[in-house]
């Protein structure tokens, strides 16, 4: 039988230290997720950004080991290793993900490489039987992430995406009283992701630095040749590796938005997306202004929309917004009834 804080430790699992619910309990799995001496052993795959933050939660549990740092640039991996065997961490730095996941002590991955890597991770993980904390997006196109949700279900381990969203509590309360009708009929649901950012530039094709391992880099990525700009942030703007600021930042936003409508409008009915990469001359692929629609059979809407072209009185808008029936509109934290300018203020229960 378990002891009761190792149960309480299965219950709340160490991904909550990231910004994330619970999500190791009562599965066939749960059982193997702790190693020796109650710990978990997790794996980080991906090293900047996302995955330094992945790395810090971690470290705030005492329950945690983290075994392997994994990333094909060495020169971010012999950092991570160094400053994580300075704070105690016996850690393997390793820059293929495979050797992590052939490693039977290792109980879970957390992925924060590329998009484009992501469903193959968290696919190869699966298969592993390691347990799964995935950054968002989850996958880099629609068939991508249903083999990796058929993969969970194959295999029966638990895989977490990384929507923080769904972890807030506020957020959820508010979301239970719009689908309660407290303030009418919600009529359209609406995701802004407008954060200022800059050109790109233009980055000349040639060689692969000698610290990158290129093909481990690109993974499922078609690819041809090698320029600066795919490495380490700028790949977002790509479309064979990224999603430009729709799945970037807007994940977030867009999940919000579809999350507020009502739960059996599983899929809409009709939609249409317009924008472009504009003022730029740049090496960027991916949209910096788009707007989109999609109708549901109830006739609900979820309206998005990116901005990214910083100009002067720009204003940065990373929020959602609620529009109902009777031409009410929660703001913030504010309701606003119809033609009042005046806001009530929201109890989110």
């Amino acid at each position: 039988m378990l002891s009761n804080s190792r149960r309480q430790f299965i219950r709340t699992s160490t991904f909550a230290g990231i910004g994330s619910v619970p999500i190791i309990a009562n599965t066939k799995s749960s059982a193997k997720v702790i190693g020796a001496n109650d710990r978990m052993r997790i794996a980080v795959a991906g090293l900047n950004g996302r995955g330094k933050s992945h790395i810090g939660g971690f470290l705030s549990q005492k329950n945690v080991e983290i075994p392997y740092v994994i990333d094909p640039d060495k020169q971010v991996l012999s950092r991570t290793v160094e400053s994580l065997k300075g704070k105690g961490q016996p850690v393997k730095g390793v820059v293929d993900v495979r050797e992590a996941l052939d490693d039977k002590n290792v109980d879970a991955i957390a992925i924060a490489a590329p998009n484009h890597w992501h469903s193959l991770m968290t696919i190869w993980a699966a298969q592993a039987g390691k347990h799964v904390y995935v950054e968002k997006p989850m996958s880099h196109d629609v068939f991508e992430g249903r083999v990796a949700v058929a993969a969970q279900k194959k295999y029966g381990v638990v895989i977490q995406h990384g929507t923080q969203q769904r972890s807030n509590a506020g957020r959820a309360g508010l979301h239970d009283q719009i689908k309660a009708g407290k303030w009418g009929r919600l009529k359209i649901s609406y995701g802004y992701c407008c954060k200022p950012r800059g050109s790109i530039g233009h980055k000349k094709v040639g060689e692969v630095p000698a610290h990158l391992d290129w093909d481990l880099w690109k993974g499922p990525a078609v690819i041809e040749k090698f320029h600066g700009n795919y490495v380490h942030y700028n790949w977002h703007w790509f479309w064979a590796t990224g999603n430009g600021d729709l799945n970037n930042q807007g994940t977030h936003e867009l999940d919000v938005a579809r999350w507020a409508i009502d739960d059996d409008q599983t899929h809409p009915v009709r939609a249409m997306a317009i924008g472009g990469r504009f003022q730029w001359k740049d090496q960027g692929e991916t949209p910096n202004t788009l707007f989109g629609m999609a109708e549901y059979p109830n006739g609900q809407q979820v309206f998005f929309n990116v901005r990214n072209v910083n100009y002067n009185g720009y204003k940065r808008q990373v929020e959602n917004q609620y529009y109902f029936e009777d031409g009410g509109k929660i703001i913030g934290n504010q309701y606003y009834a119809k033609g009042s300018d005046k806001g009530e203020k929201i109890d989110f229960g």
